[in-house]
Parts: structure tokens; C-alpha cells; sequence
């Protein structure tokens, strides 16, 4: 069975209610069809359709090596693109990055401190130094990475990664070639 075969099967409730029963036992089509306030005629089919599928054995349980079997046809999630964690990271912030983007999408915003300061100090590099940057340019940029970018905007401006005065903004931390960040008289 496929990955899409067992979503299919699935998306009738019965048959969803019917697989979530055997999970924990054997299916009692009556007790079930009480429950669900549906014919035991009903229950029956979604079982025998479950049983036809290979997801419920005789016994009346799932079968959790068909599970198993779905789960590994399953496509992987693509490893972060190395130019995302290529850069300045430990072998530890690399690990962050890649578990918070998928490519070159920031999946989600971490809502760890800590995380959150190695995403953003990595959002930091997509802003060159001494470049002034009007606030659709940072939101354009950032909206290519998530779609909050007003979050990721302000976040990186509480973070002192970003500058901003007078609806410029420009890059005044984070990590550097040199090490050393530009003092705002330097841009």
C-alpha cells in the first residue's frame, strides 16, 4: 500500500474510527456503531475494507508492520541546502539550522531563545554590511524564507542583528568575515 493508498482509505471517518479501535484492540463493531451513531452495517464494511487493505489482521488489530512499511515509502525531508548552514556554524548550530530549514525555507520560527538567535543570525547573513536596505527590500528578502517576515523582521532588530532608523535598515550584527560588526558609524 502506498502512502497515498493509506490516506485515501483514511479520509472516511468511519474507517479512521474503525483503524483508531484496533490500535488498541479488537474492533467491537457494536460498541463502535453506538458511539459513532452510525449503522454496525457501516462499521463492518470500514472493517472489512481496513482487513482487505492489510491494515487489520484477523484478530481484529492493527497490524503495525504495514504501518511500518507506509512510513518507510514515505518521502524523506530534504536535508537543509548546504548554502543554509554553510558558514560560521558548530557542528551544533548546523544541527539547529537543519532541523528548522528544508531547503531554503525556514520551516518555522524556534520559539527557543537560543535556536532562534542562530536562525536569525543566519537570516542576518542574507543583509551585506554597509548596504542600506529600504523595508520592502528586508521584507522581500525575508518572505523568501517564511512568510512572517514581519516577525523575522522585528526579531531581528530586538536581536540587534538589524538597524533600523527612519524606515532604513541595515545590517549591524551577527557574525562576519572579519569577526568584527561595523559600528553604525561605519554604514
Amino acid at each position: 500500500m502506498t502512502p497515498s493508498d493509506f490516506v485515501r482509505l483514511l479520509l472516511d471517518p468511519v474507517r479512521l474510527a474503525v483503524l483508531g479501535e484496533a490500535v488498541t484492540g479488537a474492533v467491537d463493531s457494536v460498541d463502535l456503531a453506538t458511539r459513532l451513531d452510525v449503522p454496525q452495517r457501516t462499521v463492518t464494511e470500514a472493517t472489512g475494507r481496513l482487513r482487505a487493505a492489510g491494515l487489520i489482521g484477523e484478530d481484529g488489530r492493527l497490524d503495525r508492520s504495514v504501518l511500518r512499511s507506509i512510513a518507510e515509502a514515505l518521502p524523506q525531508m530534504p536535508v537543509a541546502d548546504a548554502s543554509i548552514v554553510d558558514g560560521p556554524w558548530t557542528r551544533e548550530e548546523a544541527e539547529v539550522l537543519s532541523r528548522f530549514f528544508s531547503g531554503d525555507r525556514l520551516e518555522s520560527i524556534p520559539t527557543n531563545l537560543g535556536k532562534r538567535r542562530i536562525v536569525l543570525e543566519r537570516l542576518a547573513q542574507e543583509f551585506e554590511p554597509g548596504l542600506r536596505y529600504e523595508e520592502a527590500d528586508v521584507n522581500f528578502r525575508l518572505q523568501l524564507f517564511h512568510p512572517d517576515y514581519a516577525a523575522l523582521r522585528r526579531y531581528l532588530v530586538d536581536e540587534d542583528l538589524l538597524t533600523r532608523a527612519q524606515g532604513v535598515y541595515w545590517r549591524s550584527g551577527g557574525r562576519f568575515e572579519d569577526g568584527l560588526a561595523p559600528s553604525n558609524d561605519d554604514v
